[in-house]
């Protein structure tokens, strides 16, 4: 099969489609022919050799955890799963940047870690929907909440977690300001529900989020991390809170809790992702709840842009330039 695969961790330059061998699916694995492979900021990380991988990786590797596709084969033991069957997945039962392989035209998982899809749902939905989407319910049913009251300060609003956020926010009543690089992606954050965007790379976010909101922002939803999250402080209101699911720019440092003392008693939450799903059961729900949030409107997914798998290099170029809004997908 094609893959793409690094020998050593750098720029997109590294990014290498190969030929490869795949072993027949184990004992309670599945085997599964892609559709449609996700593109995600943990895979630069890994890519990169970033400051989440805790053990030295094994080369060559291929990267990528999160995808779409069909059954092809059955290991032993595999029950409730079918040859034909439409799947998509998100990690592969441990830690979202360990364990990776979607960045292929096949991939063998572990029968627990697949969601069957409903009809109507395609693979490119599901492949630009899951992780992104379920990120935004965790954010949103286990950390802050947006009420009618609330203003709430999203930066990246018009990435695909970032518009998901903005589209579900607004939905539940609250004022969405947001950051965007551009004027292109202010327009289609508004579009999305955003009342007012702030283009961070020509102006002080800071002073235009107080001009805005004097007293404060009653939460930062922030997913770019070190050159936001820090500065952030200044625009939350007294006992607010900013939430960092994602580090797009890098690692936020340490935060000083006495300076959040100081600051108006503010709260600081950094939730994993792998924490809400690692229950039995919770991956299919939280997936269903998002299924509906798109079928019924509340949800729209935005696709900006979709690369053949061979040229997953370009692809990472284009992240990691923030050059489109919403997700990309690669297409095998």
């Amino acid at each position: 099969m094609k893959a793409i695969r690094i020998h050593e961790n750098g720029g997109p330059e590294v990014l290498r489609y190969e030929d490869c061998d795949l072993p027949p699916p184990g004992a309670h694995e599945v085997r599964i022919r892609h559709s449609a492979i996700a593109v995600n900021f943990s895979d630069v990380n890994v890519r990169r050799g970033g400051f989440y991988i805790a053990t030295p990786q094994r080369y060559p590797l291929i990267i990528g955890n999160e995808g779409a596709g069909t059954v092809s084969a059955l290991g032993a033991a595999v029950e409730g799963l079918a040859v034909g069957d439409r799947v998509a997945y998100v990690g592969s039962g441990g830690p979202f940047y360990e364990n990776t392989g979607s960045y292929a035209e096949e991939r063998n998982l572990p029968a627990r870690c697949l969601l069957k899809l409903p009809e109507g749902v395609s693979g490119d939905l599901a492949a630009a929907l899951l992780l992104k989407g379920l990120t935004a319910a965790m954010v949103i049913h286990r950390v802050y909440t947006p009420r009618p009251d609330d203003v709430i300060l999203i930066h990246g609003a018009a990435s695909g977690v970032g518009l998901l956020l903005t589209q579900w926010a607004s939905h539940l009543g609250a004022t969405v300001i947001g950051t965007v690089g551009s004027a292109e992606k202010a327009k289609i954050a508004q579009a999305h529900g955003c009342r007012h965007t702030i283009l961070y790379r020509d102006t002080d976010f800071v002073a235009a989020v107080r001009k805005i909101v004097p007293k404060g922002v009653s939460a930062v939803f922030d997913g770019v991390g070190k050159d936001t999250f820090m500065a952030s402080i200044d625009c939350v209101r007294r006992f607010g809170m900013l939430v960092n699911y994602g580090n797009a720019s890098g690692h936020v440092p340490p935060v000083d809790l006495l300076l959040l003392a100081k600051k108006g008693s503010l709260s600081v939450s950094r939730p994993a992702f792998s924490t809400y799903i690692e229950e039995p059961g919770e991956f299919q729900t939280a997936s269903a709840e998002l299924f509906d949030l798109v079928k019924s409107g509340v949800l729209h997914v935005e696709i900006s842009r979709r690369y053949a798998l061979g040229e997953a290099a370009q692809a990472h170029r284009d992240l990691e330039a923030r050059k489109y809004a919403g997700s990309l997908i690669l297409l095998p």
